[in-house]
């Protein structure tokens, strides 16, 4: 078990999501950064849907009460383990009465923890993952306790050890694909898209993330029709909307570009005023 001595900013249980509901409107949710998420996992011998903890800007500090094994993943947050620096990226004995803290954010936005064996809470359609208005608790609060599977809870680091390419958390070009409304934008604002350098506005968390500057265009509203993920709407007045992890299923702005998963992690690692770049897959 982890008791919750400081919660963070914005910390929750996540997996890698909630599939198979989003013809009732339910969002696909899971990690932001599914490539961290699934690292971190991989380093403690869990299977890569196995819940994990996100933490947002700053990280939570929590209180072990039994020996297991972690890894940190994502955003260099500075962890210390009893006071003491830890590295990320590589697994992590962890014994009774041990604490974990985190500190200055040093690049990055989102830092994952992983536990032997799961971290356990609330299953609701199939996921861990935390969403307001499907389970009991959408975030990680102080106080609360987090059960951890009783499974093989420690393990002996290996000798080998699993490469993590953090050079992505620095990255600053998103691939996309055309949606499915990018021809009925003029040949100008099609360039405008693959050719500016856009900046990550105040306006950013797991549901969407907007880009500045606007992109000033005529396109009529559509038909609400499916979105996902890294789905690109562009509003009337030229906002550019990219959907997050908890987006909503439909919507009714034409849906001009499409990230691959890639840069959805990329994106996730993004906070406001950092400068982003666009290109187009053929």
């Amino acid at each position: 078990m982890i008791k919750v001595l400081k919660a963070g900013f914005y910390s929750t249980i996540q997996d890698q999501g909630r599939f198979g509901y989003l013809s009732y409107g339910v969002p696909l949710s899971g990690a932001m950064d599914a490539y961290s998420s699934q690292f971190a996992n991989a380093l403690v011998g869990n299977a890569k849907n196995a819940g994990i903890i996100e933490m947002t800007m700053t990280g939570a500090e929590l209180l072990f009460l039994k020996d297991t094994t972690i890894a940190i993943t994502g955003a260099d947050m500075s962890p210390k383990l009893n006071g003491k620096s830890i590295t990320l990226f590589k697994s992590i004995i962890v014994n009774a009465n041990d604490t974990l803290t985190f500190g200055k954010l040093t690049n990055g936005f989102r830092t994952y923890l992983a536990v032997k064996g799961d971290v356990l809470s609330e299953m609701m359609l199939g996921s861990r993952s935390m969403l307001k208005g499907i389970t009991d608790n959408f975030r990680i609060q102080k106080g609360d306790y987090l059960e951890m599977s009783n499974a093989s809870n420690v393990i002996i680091p290996k000798n080998a050890k699993l490469k993590f390419d953090n050079l992505y958390l620095d990255e600053d070009t998103l691939e996309v694909m055309k949606g499915p409304e990018f021809d009925k934008l003029t040949t100008y604002q099609q360039n405008m898209l693959v050719s500016s350098t856009f900046q990550v506005s105040k306006y950013n968390n797991r549901m969407a993330y907007q880009l500045e500057p606007l992109v000033h265009n005529d396109l009529e509203s559509i038909l609400t029709s499916p979105v996902l993920p890294g789905t690109v709407q562009l509003t009337p007045s030229g906002q550019l909307i990219v959907l997050m992890r908890d987006c909503q299923t439909t919507g009714g702005y034409p849906r001009v570009l499409q990230l691959t998963e890639k840069s959805i992690n990329i994106l996730s690692q993004k906070t406001t005023g950092n400068y982003l770049n666009i290109r187009l897959n053929d």
